[in-house]
């Protein structure tokens, strides 16, 4: 142990012992969650094949991308893709929910993000992944929070005997959707559905808007199943918009990184987390993959 730590190891103690508390110190830091990288297959720009583009991101110490589902890609040729190059398939992103949401006062929008969701769940079975992102819903004029509420949930719960089947978790994502905007309850609207495969897909960036991750992290808990990655500066929002807030490059926003990490940690989160920022060519997919490990390396 070096003196310093020693030293200030010590003073709390004894501080801890003056006011009655018994406590004990741990000497050494919480280490960092373990982390595989992925990002999103559309950040990939340049004009190559399935095959040549996995084989970048492998290339570029990138662990699995994550697809769109449905998809318009041939199955063979992602599956060929992913055995030759051993990149991993870790999980689909929905690609029904934002125009279609189940939250919606029609039955037969809401069925199309039905729908899918069932095929995103037979694909991401395929393809060897563990989860399906799904934005539960939208709160808009037309539809009020409480209707969103009710109705994304029961539609979730029709959804899982086909997630029982996959074994395929549901995961709801924090977006801008007006909904479900505070930590304890996305955390309670998860346990009210209560059911093993139904969790949190977590957006580290959607969420410094309105708040902070290492808040949410705490009161999700194990209850997230995988991790966005994208920064937001507050200064650009109040400056130039809100959208703008995303302008920024990962570790030069507002999220305090190593916090995020001891909050992941403390929580005992280890797997994937997905890069969700502006892609490109096979540079900026380096500076991206590399950001990465400057995020991950520490707390």
């Amino acid at each position: 142990m070096q003196r310093r730590t020693f030293i200030k190891n010590t003073a709390v103690a004894a501080s801890a012992a003056v006011i009655g508390v018994d406590t004990f110190v741990q000497a050494s830091p919480v280490a960092p969650p373990l982390i595989k990288k992925s990002l999103k297959y559309g950040m990939v720009t340049e004009k190559l094949s399935v095959l040549d583009k996995f084989k970048l991101l492998k290339d570029l110490g990138f662990d699995g991308v994550e697809l769109d589902s449905p998809n318009d890609i041939d199955p063979k040729e992602i599956l060929e893709a992913r055995d030759k190059t051993g990149l991993e398939l870790p999980g689909v992103v929905n690609s029904a929910h934002w125009k279609s949401p189940l939250s919606s006062a029609d039955p037969k929008v809401r069925e199309v993000c039905s729908k899918a969701m069932e095929k995103s769940l037979y694909d991401c079975k395929m393809y060897g992944g563990t989860t399906v992102l799904l934005v539960p819903g939208v709160v808009n004029e037309g539809t009020s929070y409480k209707e969103a509420y009710e109705r994304s949930q029961a539609e979730i719960r029709k959804l899982i005997p086909i997630a029982e089947k996959t074994g395929i978790k549901i995961a709801l994502e924090n977006v801008w959707n007006n909904f479900l905007i505070s930590p304890v309850e996305a955390a309670r609207y998860v346990d009210e559905i209560n059911h093993p495969l139904v969790g949190w897909y977590f957006d580290v960036g959607n969420i410094l808007r309105y708040g902070w991750p290492e808040h949410w992290i705490e009161a999700l808990g194990k209850r997230i199943m995988k991790i966005d990655i994208k920064e937001f500066s507050r200064k650009k929002q109040q400056d130039e918009g809100l959208w703008k807030g995303f302008n920024v490059e990962l570790l030069e926003g507002d999220c305090n990184w190593p916090v995020v990490n001891q909050a992941l940690a403390k929580i005992g989160y280890s797997g994937w987390a997905s890069a969700e920022v502006p892609g490109g060519d096979r540079k900026r997919l380096e500076v991206i993959s590399q950001k990465m490990d400057g995020i991950f390396k520490a707390v």
